[in-house]
């Protein structure tokens, strides 16, 4: 049999191999979700996608490898999705700061359940794949913080501490991931919109209240705006 007659089978292979991986993947987060990291074994994940442990190997070296694809899509991704937006000299520091928003919440709207368990499983996780997490969050912090002082810069946003506004800004948005429920009565689009839109009036400041001037004020004032929608959304 020539080459060329064997090589159609390989985009086959390929297509079968990915399909396996994303099983095993899907299998191990949730595993990891009921049981934790350090309560599930490899030969868990093995009998979870009804393979060997030895047939596991040729797909995956360990659950760490799991975990640091896990750590990558949460924490890494979400890093250059928002940098994407930090960086564009074409947008006002508020646009990009509600940009920024949106897309916190909607990844963690969309992806609740691994974000909730990668939040869950920061005290197991090996060294190398919690420092990758943590570098992932502080560039997140760092980006958001960035766009916030150029904002405070040039007059958009009131005077306000950059670093304790992203903080809330980015508490604000992870905490999609605890209420918002997938095929509910909830659209993600319009709670990541009401967000965001959250996100930059804070910053601007409304007339008609006090400014805060410490963290715990502005902390108050962000809890009282997200009870606010907890009332919208409940209708």
């Amino acid at each position: 049999m020539s080459a060329d007659e064997t090589q159609p089978s390989r985009p086959r292979t390929n297509t079968r191999r990915s399909l396996v991986e994303q099983e095993i993947y899907e299998s191990a987060t949730r595993l990891f979700a009921e049981r934790g990291f350090a309560g599930t074994s490899f030969q868990d994940i093995a009998d979870a996608v009804g393979l060997t442990r030895p047939a596991l190997y040729h797909y995956v070296r360990s659950k760490d490898e799991l975990l640091a694809r896990l750590v990558s899509e949460i924490t890494e991704s979400a890093a250059a999705e928002i940098a994407a937006v930090a960086e564009r000299a074409d947008l006002s520091p508020a646009d990009r700061v509600h940009g920024i928003a949106a897309t916190i919440a909607r990844r963690q709207g969309s992806h609740a359940a691994r974000f909730q368990l990668l939040v869950r499983s920061e005290a197991d996780l090996p060294e190398e794949i919690a420092a990758a997490h943590a570098a992932g969050r502080r560039a997140v912090l760092r980006l958001l913080a960035g766009v916030v002082a150029e904002g405070v810069a040039d007059g958009s946003f009131r005077d306000v501490d950059p670093r304790v506004a992203a903080l809330g800004i980015i508490g604000m948005s992870n905490w999609v991931a605890w209420w918002y429920q997938p095929g509910g009565r909830d659209d993600l689009d319009a709670v990541c919109e009401e967000l965001a839109g959250l996100a930059v009036g804070g910053l601007r400041g409304d007339p008609a209240r006090p400014v805060a001037t410490t963290p715990a004020e502005a902390v108050g004032a962000l809890r009282a705006e997200l009870d606010r929608l907890q009332r919208l959304l409940e209708g």
